[in-house]
């Protein structure tokens, strides 16, 4: 029988919006407006003879046509950029792509690359350091490792360290200000603000670890300067700006190699872990294996 599909661009359209629940997302993504989207995936509605989306006042939801049609539809696309890749551009069986956030990458798994190349010299690894959660299809990235909860919906995952959070300062600063024995001392340094981590209201700030040593109406949380990235918050507190609320996966070989000094023994844990994310399709590929297996080794020590 003669197979007869709706265009190819208004299922393009109808994934995108499908997966973001959103046509200004999809716009963004596919790179046009989010009426060419709306257009499109009417297109695609007057073709199938059915309603896909429930048009909202502002939003759009997917009805239980659409629904069940996405998840086929996805794993369609997703087996057509495959079948693209096998056969375009140079051979790149020996790649590993990594997508992670700036910090993890400058402070914890550069430093350890070393010991993967020397391991594994027939690999050659590409990082793609981003806050913004890598789409693996769009941005052609083998594996990721990402700050979160674990739940990756359609993903492989294993679980690569947790972590902790814990006060620490320059011992130059120390020096200079006098040593700080209970966390009441905290009142007569500067504070040092790592906002990274904001998005998650179960992550402690300045306000939230004081107030748990019961000395927030003592230190004025609110003083001291603010970060975006946990790797500049660190490197502040290593130049003595004052005192860095640091979460040790990151601080740990600055601790190791005494540019910053713990302040106290309690450390106290995030319910947010690091995670090695990749594809089913690509879990149990040597190479990606192989990166995956060295991440725990070296997390485990």
């Amino acid at each position: 029988m003669k197979r007869r599909l709706p265009p190819l661009n208004a299922l393009r359209a109808f994934e995108a919006a499908a997966r973001h629940e959103s046509f200004k997302a999809a716009a963004e993504e596919l790179a046009v407006t989010p009426a060419a989207v709306g257009h499109q995936v009417r297109t695609l509605e007057d073709h199938l003879g059915v309603e896909l989306f429930a048009r909202l006042n502002r939003s759009v939801e997917l009805t239980d046509r659409g629904r069940r049609l996405l998840p086929g539809l996805s794993a369609a696309f997703d087996q057509m950029v495959e079948a693209l890749s096998a056969i375009e551009g140079p051979d790149d069986t020996n790649v590993i792509a990594v997508s992670t956030v700036p910090s993890f990458a400058v402070k914890w798994l550069i430093p350890r690359l070393d010991r993967f190349n020397r391991a594994y010299p027939d690999y050659d690894v590409r990082i793609s350091a981003s806050v913004e959660m890598a789409d693996f299809r769009r941005d052609h990235i083998d594996c990721s490792i990402r700050f979160g909860r674990g739940i990756y919906p359609g993903q492989k995952v294993w679980k690569i360290l947790d972590d902790t959070i814990l006060p620490a300062a320059s011992p130059a600063l120390l020096e200079q200000e006098g040593p700080i024995r209970t966390p009441a001392d905290l009142a007569r340094l500067p504070l040092v603000h790592d906002d990274s981590l904001r998005f998650d209201p179960m992550t402690p700030d300045w306000q939230a670890w004081l107030t748990a040593a019961g000395v927030d109406e003592i230190v004025d949380w609110r003083r001291g300067p603010h970060f975006s990235f946990a790797d500049h918050a660190l490197q502040a507190a290593i130049d003595g700006v004052g005192i860095v609320l640091a979460r040790r996966s990151i601080a740990a070989q600055d601790i190791a190699d005494g540019r910053l000094v713990p302040l106290f023994e309690t450390e106290q844990p995030l319910t947010m872990s690091y995670w090695f994310v990749t594809t089913p399709e690509k879990s149990d590929q040597p190479r990606i294996s192989a990166f995956r297996n060295w991440l725990l080794a070296e997390a485990a020590e």
